[in-house]
């Protein structure tokens, strides 16, 4: 089967958690998380439920586990937390949950990161993706630069056809 026939199967709404890591970000001035709803809704897809929680591993964690536990969530999506500080905590709290990595998210983010933006500098840039619990999961950096390179080149394109994978085989 091409992929052009695994995207036609691909559910036409996803439904997603929105979860930013900081410990300075409100909802007032999420950007970040804000720039993920409107790339989710433009494609066509629901934020069901949307989380800000600070550089704790037992809070990233405990967010995500609250969105694998939802069945009726297809997709976690975080930002923030991904960078190589000591308080940077999400990309560890992610691969620890993970059942299967996408290993191609991550090296295609930061492919892109240094031909398409941010140049060298994307050697300290860390983004994962993966499934937990037949649910699609992606990190990425906090950054808008980030999130809109994330979204509109990798994610947004994929996570229908993404989510069609996981549950392919769920009811067999």
């Amino acid at each position: 089967m091409s992929v052009e026939e695994h995207k036609a199967e691909a559910p036409n709404e996803v439904r997603c958690k929105i979860i930013t890591v900081s410990d300075t970000r409100t909802e007032e001035n999420d950007k970040s998380g804000k720039l993920i709803q409107e790339y989710l809704k433009e494609a066509g897809h629901v934020v069901t439920d949307s989380a800000i929680v600070p550089d704790d591993q037992e809070a990233i964690r405990a967010a995500i586990k609250s969105g694998l536990a939802d069945k009726s969530i297809d997709a976690v999506l975080l930002n923030g937390g991904t960078g190589i500080a000591d308080r940077d905590v999400t990309i560890e709290t992610v691969k620890e949950l993970l059942e299967k990595e996408l290993v191609g998210f991550g090296e295609i983010f930061r492919m892109l990161s240094y031909t398409d933006d941010i140049g060298s500098a994307a050697i300290l840039s860390r983004a994962i993706a993966g499934t937990s619990q037949h649910t699609a999961v992606f990190a990425m950096p906090g950054s808008s630069g980030a999130v809109k390179l994330a979204m509109g080149r990798l994610i947004q394109p994929e996570l229908a056809h993404v989510v069609r994978e996981i549950r392919k085989d769920q009811n067999k």
